[in-house]
């Protein structure tokens, strides 16, 4: 699973300390409680220790590491310097943007985002499956958003953040806020400089800790700038945000180049078995197939996949018409890269992914109806004429996995 990773003994360790007793609604040094003394301790270091791992200048960036998840970090966010109705430009969730960043369809406003804000999407290009940047520069410049979101959950490329900022450049108002992975995924990456750096560019960046590089406990972080933007003090606004604007005391126990190479390898491998990249490849932790030109979708893919232990999403992509039975799958490295798998064993994992895909299209052409939860049905039936099929899937898979214990367990 793309936004997944293994944690380590020690934060496990962490998570089941006496931290998990402790209430400490406020911030360092201003709590709403007492006795926190050590509490103070443990949240200072972690700021400190966030800061350090990308790199950055504490005099000129802070963090605040309360946020419980990446989507309640956006929305502290959008909280601290938007007003309800202000503009939102965001990627397309089909094309690789996050539900959380304003996602909406012709008849619903699908996310909290879009119902207070007025959101508009921008896309990738049809071509190259990267994102059309001569399109939002176009865009925004009728839309006038007060905010562009640079970030995505299912974009398998590095983000061009020097051109997102040249459009903030040209309109003034605009803010810009880079989630690295929004619930996402790049954070490892950036840090040991495999991908573009966003705090070149950005006013505010998100994410979650739950990150590649850093195996961490569950919970969001935002980064900002220390110096006011656009007349905004951006630490003041985003600290009221989270503490009393979005939740209480933060969950203290959670405080408390690898992957690309692998990546490659995987991505190869599946354009060996003739399988549709979203953008051709991928330069990221993630690659994202279209399954429809395999004559199979992520819904049932997923299905059968996940009944021989491969756990993987459905997803949307570009041309897309439902989220529930989207055209994709997408897949990352992170994990078992954790656990210590090469690029020769990516390479058997696809090759295991594609004998599953092959199931499903058996299954697909043996099952009457034609809804996914007739597959579903038929797939989940003791009688399942391909059931040893999968069986064997499985037992290959589990074989793997065996050999490469999780950390911490």
């Amino acid at each position: 699973m793309a936004s997944e990773n293994y944690t380590s003994r020690a934060v496990m360790e962490a998570l089941g300390s006496c931290c998990t007793n402790k209430y400490s609604e406020g911030s360092p040094g201003n709590r709403y409680y007492g006795g926190n003394v050590n509490i103070d301790e443990i949240e200072i270091l972690c700021q400190e220790r966030a800061l350090a791992a990308i790199h950055l200048d504490s005099n000129k960036w802070g963090v605040n590491v309360q946020p419980l998840s990446g989507s309640p970090a956006n929305s502290a966010v959008y909280d601290a310097i938007l007003e309800p109705h202000d503009r939102i430009m965001y990627l397309d969730l089909a094309h690789g943007g996050h539900l959380s960043h304003g996602h909406m369809t012709p008849t619903r406003k699908v996310s909290s985002t879009s119902k207070y804000f007025t959101t508009m999407p921008y896309h990738l290009d049809d071509l190259t499956g990267r994102i059309d940047y001569h399109m939002l520069a176009k865009t925004a410049s009728i839309f006038r958003p007060k905010l562009i979101i640079a970030g995505a959950s299912a974009y398998p490329r590095d983000i061009d953040y020097a051109r997102m900022r040249k459009v903030c450049f040209d309109h003034p108002t605009i803010l810009i806020l880079i989630i690295c992975f929004s619930v996402l995924f790049l954070s490892g990456l950036v840090a040991a400089s495999v991908l573009a750096d966003p705090f070149e560019f950005s006013d505010i960046v998100t994410t979650t800790r739950f990150a590649l590089k850093y195996l961490c406990p569950r919970g969001g972080m935002i980064f900002f700038k220390k110096e006011s933007v656009h007349g905004i003090d951006l630490e003041s606004a985003i600290n009221k945000a989270v503490l009393p604007g979005r939740q209480g005391g933060p969950h203290n126990h959670t405080i408390a180049g690898l992957v690309v190479a692998n990546c490659r390898a995987f991505a190869n491998r599946l354009i060996e078995h003739q399988y549709k990249l979203v953008s051709g490849d991928s330069n990221n932790h993630l690659i994202l197939v279209d399954l429809r030109p395999s004559g199979i979708d992520g819904a049932r893919g997923e299905k059968i996949l996940g009944m021989a232990s491969i756990t993987l999403n459905k997803n949307s992509v570009p041309g897309d018409k439902s989220a529930q039975v989207p055209g994709g799958i997408r897949i990352g490295t992170p994990a078992m890269t954790t656990r210590g798998l090469g690029e020769k064993e990516f390479e058997l994992i696809a090759d295991l992914i594609h004998e599953g895909v092959q199931i499903s299209l058996e299954a697909k052409c043996l099952v009457l109806g034609t809804k996914v939860q007739d597959f579903t049905n038929f797939v989940s039936s003791p009688e399942f004429p391909l059931g040893e099929k999968v069986s064997d899937l499985r037992r290959k898979v589990e074989a793997l996995a065996t050999h490469y214990p999780i950390s911490g367990i």
